[in-house]
């Protein structure tokens, strides 16, 4: 995907009184109405700032959580601290036409949670050409979502001029870094569900120096390889795993910590020495130690995925080698999703090079530099 060939908002020359629908991902975590981590949200408001200044009226849509349950009525909060932006309980009424309809210029207004309407995941037409209806403009700025046929995302763009904002292309620009790599190149993937990852680790055997691999994934190999992983999480996959420790280009971790039902203690193993009633939480120090030339050499970083059960406090391993890769001097881009949280956490955002908001959406670009939602935008015949 030539980054020439994506037509952004900078390509409009007049936004003045234009009614921009702006997708955004605010799917952000939180809990008792309290937003935790705020990333994607301030990473979209250059966009939403840009078109305000330009004097477009922007109806901003996203979602929050799997259903309708969940309401973006904290981040309107959380945006009302720095402008003033409107929001709307219902978009399928009358009182959301009004409101639209009647947003002065630089005017922001927030609709509520798409998924109040089955539509938006079925991508159904009808639903585009509603959501459409509120705009002159359509700009996609969630990265996030743009892995996904939905119609706040595809199906609006065969209704409406549609760019992407300057989240979306920052992205891009950055990602696709990892497409055409600088070498040493290191490749860290942890995390779950191989069947969603093994593309990305075909991908990048073949033009990775390194593939250093952990989390869930780790015990994969080790499970493939005979070795003993006790009641460790194991993926259930139909991979054989073994012939690509054999090309040699793969790194497992040597030690590990554990939880065995002793109390609270979780010692640190060597991985030969775990026994059946062992449970792999993170890797341990020596597989950090093992890591560090390799790192200090490397001109180009990219992880995806925590290595250890970060959510039950198991964050030491992550942490030790994000601060490595925050030292170093390669450029670095993390994965979206669970490693982006524990960066947003140690506040080291700006120690690496880029940190993606994105998850699935990341996941997906980095096998073959493609998204539906960005095609989506370059097939537009709605441009003028």
């Amino acid at each position: 995907m030539k980054k020439s060939a994506i037509p952004t908002i900078k390509d409009i020359k007049d936004l003045k009184g234009k009614r921009v629908v702006l997708r955004l991902d605010f799917n952000v975590p939180i809990k008792n109405g309290k937003i935790i981590e705020t990333m994607r949200i301030d990473r979209a408001m250059p966009t939403v700032e840009y078109l305000a200044r330009k004097k477009a009226r922007v109806i901003i849509l996203s979602h929050i959580g799997k259903d309708a349950s969940s309401s973006l009525m904290p981040i309107v909060r959380y945006l009302n601290k720095t402008m003033n932006v409107g929001f709307v309980s219902d978009f399928r009424t009358e009182e959301a036409r009004k409101v639209a309809d009647g947003l002065p210029e630089g005017g922001v207004v927030m609709f509520e949670n798409l998924r109040l309407d089955d539509r938006e995941t079925e991508n159904d037409s009808e639903f585009s050409k509603y959501l459409s209806s509120f705009g002159d403009i359509y700009v996609n700025d969630a990265f996030a979502v743009s892995h996904r046929a939905h119609a706040s995302v595809v199906g609006i763009t065969k209704y409406l001029p549609s760019y992407i904002g300057l989240l979306v292309a920052d992205e891009i620009k950055n990602l696709s870094l990892a497409l055409k790599p600088k070498h040493p190149f290191l490749f860290i993937l942890g995390g779950a569900k191989f069947e969603t990852k093994m593309p990305l680790m075909k991908k990048f055997m073949k033009i990775a120096d390194h593939v250093f691999v952990g989390g869930v994934l780790a015990n994969d190999f080790f499970h493939d390889e005979g070795i003993e992983v006790g009641k460790s999480f194991v993926d259930t996959y139909s991979f054989k795993l073994t012939p690509l420790l054999k090309k040699g280009k793969i790194i497992l971790p040597t030690d590990v910590v554990v939880k065995n039902g002793n109390g609270n203690k979780t010692p640190v193993k060597d991985i030969n020495e775990l026994s059946s009633v062992d449970r792999i939480v993170d890797v341990g120090p020596e597989t950090i130690k093992n890591l560090a030339p390799i790192i200090k050499t490397a001109k180009l970083i990219v992880w995806n995925g925590p290595l250890g059960y970060y959510e039950e406090g198991f964050d030491k391993g992550t942490i030790a080698l994000l601060k490595a890769i925050s030292e170093s001097r390669a450029t670095s881009i993390i994965g979206g999703g669970d490693t982006a949280a524990v960066v947003e956490k140690l506040g080291l955002n700006k120690k690496l090079s880029f940190v993606s908001t994105g998850g699935g959406a990341t996941l997906d670009y980095l096998v073959d530099g493609r998204l539906i939602g960005i095609d989506a935008i370059i097939k537009c015949k709605k441009r003028k």
